[in-house]
């Protein structure tokens, strides 16, 4: 029992050790927010925003103000995580309600959908920032994100939101080795982009279609997969499953089980990719028309 307890203790001080450079960096990253004084940190409860919101709470106290942008969007599964571990951590945390399926632009959802979804959400960022006299909006974009296309760092620019994981010089791995030793339940959390990013580029984006995929993917949690998308493209609904669990996923029963439960939610085919999940499936065929492109979202 003792040698299996030292084990225990072993494995999970292994489990927290963190790179020098990624110390470093962290402790960078808390000077880096104590020049800043006070910051409003655009909070989504993904893996990298989390760790911003973590970072900049216990460094700079209630001046660090948690904002997630609420929309229909924003899956009630992410809604509900954010608010836990805001809850959980002392967040100085609020929600504030975005308007970007009002603008015909997002609906289009082309490929720069994003970039009109950042602009309304800084938007209004901006006048709370200014109402509390927080000089500095910041997000949870990681060195990972540079060079690839990413059309919300652009509204980022514009609207002059600072990156402080990209200033200190910290990967997404880095994000979520930190993010472990905390102690932090987004360390090992899928990427989890907004619901939009499932519709297939062209079929716009409405409320109905949005409310079916957080339907399709609560329905996925409830059959007890862990890594995967609800790809909507319109009458066809596309399921990618992350390779370990595709096994499970052919189960006679539950490929069964899937065909029902999806067509209730109104599709007409219900299909599995045979590739599995991956990030950026949505953008394979931008890629392929122009691959000078490498249009590569975190979808």
């Amino acid at each position: 029992m003792i040698i299996e307890q030292e084990d225990a203790v072993r494995a999970g001080e292994e489990s927290a050790r963190v790179s020098s450079d990624a110390e470093a960096k962290e402790a960078q990253l808390r000077s880096l927010f104590e020049e800043m004084g006070a910051v409003l940190v655009a909070y989504s409860g993904g893996v990298d925003s989390s760790y911003v919101a973590y970072i900049a709470a216990e460094t700079l106290g209630e001046r660090a103000l948690c904002i997630t942008g609420e929309s229909a969007s924003l899956a009630l599964h992410q809604r509900e995580e954010a608010l836990r571990l805001a809850e959980r951590f002392g967040l100085h945390h609020e929600f504030m309600r975005t308007e970007e399926l009002d603008d015909p632009r997002y609906q289009m959802n082309a490929p720069d959908r994003c970039y009109f979804c950042k602009t309304e959400l800084y938007g209004k960022l901006a006048p709370i920032a200014h109402e509390r006299g927080i000089a500095f909006i910041v997000d949870g974009s990681t060195t990972d994100d540079l060079g690839d296309y990413r059309p919300g760092r652009v509204a980022a620019s514009e609207h002059g939101v600072r990156s402080p994981l990209i200033e200190v010089g910290l990967s997404k791995r880095e994000v979520r080795e930190l993010s472990r030793r905390a102690h932090l339940p987004t360390w090992d959390k899928p990427a989890s982009p907004c619901l939009s990013s499932r519709i297939a580029y062209g079929t716009t984006v409405t409320i109905k279609r949005l409310t079916t995929v957080d339907r399709g993917e609560e329905i996925m949690r409830e059959l007890g997969f862990r890594e995967f998308r609800v790809r909507h493209h319109d009458e066809l609904v596309r399921l990618e499953i992350a390779p370990a669990e595709l096994s499970s996923a052919l189960r006679r029963e539950v490929v069964d089980e899937l065909a029902r439960r999806f067509r209730a939610l109104g599709f007409r085919y219900v299909t599995l990719d045979l590739h599995g999940y991956r990030t950026g499936a949505m953008n394979e065929i931008l890629n392929s028309r122009n691959p000078e492109s490498r249009i590569q979202n975190p979808e």
